[in-house]
Formats: structure tokens, sequence, C-alpha cells
């Protein structure tokens, strides 16, 4: 996929995993929220600096898990827009192996630009939707 941006980068440690001896659950969540920080980065530019009034409220997060994984794993997350709205962003983030490109687990998010003062969404403006076309995967 030529459109989607590497946006985490990581290992399975031993203390993420459950008795089972795979990664439990509440890492890949964190894996793929710190990645979306990443691509929501990305398209928003500078808005996203500490004390802006402007962000982004997760409303819907599917996780598909597909290979286990087990502790010494080491991740790669790549991430691509699938759908961009008046004021929400749909986007798609795959976690393979960095070394076998097998894939771990996918999540779809839709995220919604945020006034937080306000508590109310805010249009994408251009320069974000432009942002995002380029990483737009249909």
């Amino acid at each position: 996929m030529s459109k989607s941006l590497v946006t985490f980068v990581g290992m399975a440690h031993p203390w993420m995993c459950d008795v089972m001896g795979h990664m439990n659950v509440r890492h890949y969540a964190a894996m793929f929220d710190d990645a979306s920080f990443q691509i929501l980065g990305h398209i928003a530019g500078q808005e996203t600096h500490a004390g802006s009034q402007i962000g982004w409220a997760d409303v819907r997060t599917e996780i598909d898990y597909r290979h286990e994984t087990k502790a010494g794993s080491l991740l790669t997350i790549r991430s691509h827009v699938v759908k961009v709205g008046r004021s929400s962003i749909s986007f798609e983030q795959v976690m393979s192996g960095s070394l076998d490109d097998i894939v771990h687990a996918s999540s779809r998010t839709t995220s919604v630009r945020f006034d937080l003062a306000a508590r109310s969404s805010v249009a994408l403006d251009e320069p974000m939707r432009e942002r995002a076309a380029a990483l737009l995967v249909e």
C-alpha cells in the first residue's frame, strides 16, 4: 500500500503477555492508539500542539485479531485513511510482523475533529482534507 504511513514500530514485551503466553488485548489497543496520534497528527498538522482547543474524539473502533503475538515479536503498524467526512476521518491500521510481514491485527477507527471547549464537532478544513486524501485507500 503506497498510501499507507508507518505510524508505530515496537515490540511485544514479556510483561505485555497474559497467562496464555500471547500479547493481551489491552496492549494491542494501546499500540493502535499511539499509531492513531501519528496519522491524525499528519492530517491535522500544527493544530495538534499542546494547549490547542481542537482535538480528536474517537467514536468507533473495531479490532480484528488475526495472528497470535508472542513475547519478542517485532511489530510495525501502517495506517491509511478509508473515508473523509465533514468533521471525521475513518482510518485503518494494520499491525504486522516487522520481519515477516504477517498480519497480527487490524483496526478501523472513526475519529471526529472536536472543539474541546464547546464540546462539539468541528468541520475539517481544506488543508486537512488534502492531507487526508493523500493517505486515502479505497
